[in-house]
């Protein structure tokens, strides 16, 4: 690692010596690259600092976005490698990887997304400027980061039935039950064991925001300029949330607030944050959705199984079903390698979105009592059959669900956060600010 370490610096301050005409008796020196920080065991170049800032001044500018004063912007952006770097050492060492058939089906869907086939997105990249490679890797790198995300945040988080209990009560009590938010957030954060004095200049940064807001400046171009949450450089926006997904603080802030208007300074333990009310909208509408009974066999690959050989091995089970010469139950009891499998691969009664969109799709396609074709999913590899069908009014079992989901989902960005911050303070960050 040290070694590595090393030859990342050299390479990072390689020199092209050009030497001057004959007779001189110095050689001109021309510097190609630098580091910009140094973090563990690994380095940022101005080079890579440079791609990435491209990419981020692309993005503003394309959603409208006023671009922040340029050193504003590299601190913003700095800051944001930094975080992604501790995070994707932290992964290296935890064994978290990312296989190149994964890698492929991911950049597949991106494509598909796009309406365009692997050949003409490609195309499209580079006509951008963007190397296929690059991006590639930086796509591998954003799988890397949500399973770490998955691992250390969403994995760890539990909702209790009395949370559940207790959101409902704190709902019903309360006006504006079935409202949803349209959030805008910047957060100014506060270093784990931070002293009073570090307390003091994060508050002044985030009274330098406000400030900026009541003097009429945009929300986005304060966030871009001033925020330490993820999404700063995307306008701040959290998007469409309900109370159950904001803390107590932001809930009863937002609902003070009119379509447009930002609140005042609040504080948490970990940071200083302003809101901005971007919309509202009600939500509490009777749901009568088509369910399906369905159950499932599932085939895993991994380093020991291909996807070939995952698809075989369902193939040769349909084969058996279709001949009734086995009983699904008993197979999938045998052969799946879900937690459905000890009822049999039943799955009970799915509403539309309860599963990923490939095995929905697939699942959708059958008629009652039949088995589908091998199907893959980003779970594995499926063999579906419907037992049956019904319309029913889920409309308080969404509810409770929705809310289930949504503490979820709260609980759990407020862990990631925390474990993020602590991976930071706890790395060995050196910023080299000359020649800035």
């Amino acid at each position: 690692m040290q070694r590595f370490f090393f030859a990342r610096i050299l390479f990072a301050l390689f020199f092209v010596i050009l030497a001057t005409p004959v007779g001189a008796q110095r050689a001109r020196i021309e510097l190609v690259d630098r580091i910009v920080a140094v973090v563990n065991n690994d380095v940022i170049t101005q080079y890579e600092f440079n791609a990435r800032l491209r990419v981020v001044q692309r993005q503003l500018e394309s959603q409208g976005i006023k671009l922040p004063p340029r050193e504003v912007l590299e601190k913003q952006l700095l800051e944001r490698v930094i975080n992604e770097k501790v995070q994707l050492q932290f992964a290296a060492e935890t064994g978290i990887r990312v296989d190149d058939a994964t890698l492929d089906r991911a950049i597949g869907r991106i494509a598909e997304g796009n309406r365009m086939s692997l050949d003409s997105f490609r195309q499209a990249l580079e006509k951008d400027g963007l190397s296929f490679a690059k991006f590639r890797e930086d796509i591998r790198n954003e799988i890397i980061l949500s399973r770490v995300k998955e691992r250390e945040a969403d994995n760890r988080v539990t909702v209790t039935e009395s949370e559940v209990e207790h959101f409902f009560a704190s709902q019903a009590a309360t006006q504006g039950s079935d409202t949803e938010f349209n959030v805008g957030h910047i957060l100014i954060q506060i270093p784990e064991q931070a002293s009073p004095e570090q307390i003091q200049v994060r508050k002044t940064r985030a009274e330098q925001a406000l400030a900026e807001l009541k003097k009429g400046a945009e929300f986005a171009q304060v966030s871009a300029s001033f925020s330490d949450a993820p999404n700063a450089l995307q306008g701040g926006e959290l998007g469409w949330r309900s109370a159950s997904r904001l803390p107590q603080l932001f809930s009863d802030a937002l609902n003070a607030l009119q379509p447009g208007q930002f609140s005042g300074l609040l504080r948490s333990p970990n940071g200083f944050h302003l809101l901005k009310l971007i919309d509202k909208r009600g939500r509490d509408v009777p749901l009568v959705v088509t369910q399906t009974h369905a159950r499932h066999i599932l085939i895993k690959t991994n380093e020991l199984v291909s996807e070939a050989d995952a698809k075989r091995r369902l193939t040769e089970l349909k084969e058996r079903l279709d001949n009734s010469a086995a009983n699904f139950a008993d197979l999938a009891r045998l052969h799946s390698e879900d937690g459905s499998a000890a009822k049999g691969g039943d799955l009970g009664w799915l509403s539309p979105g309860d599963t990923v969109p490939e095995f929905e799709k697939a699942m959708d396609a059958l008629a009652a009592n039949a088995l589908s074709e091998p199907i893959l999913s980003p779970f594995g590899w499926h063999l579906i059959q419907v037992l049956e069908r019904r319309r029913e009014d889920v409309t308080q079992e969404k509810q409770k669900l929705k809310a289930r989901l949504e503490i979820r989902e709260r609980k759990a960005d407020e862990a990631y956060q925390e474990f993020v911050r602590q991976l930071r303070d706890r790395a060995y960050v050196e910023i080299r600010s000359e020649d800035r």
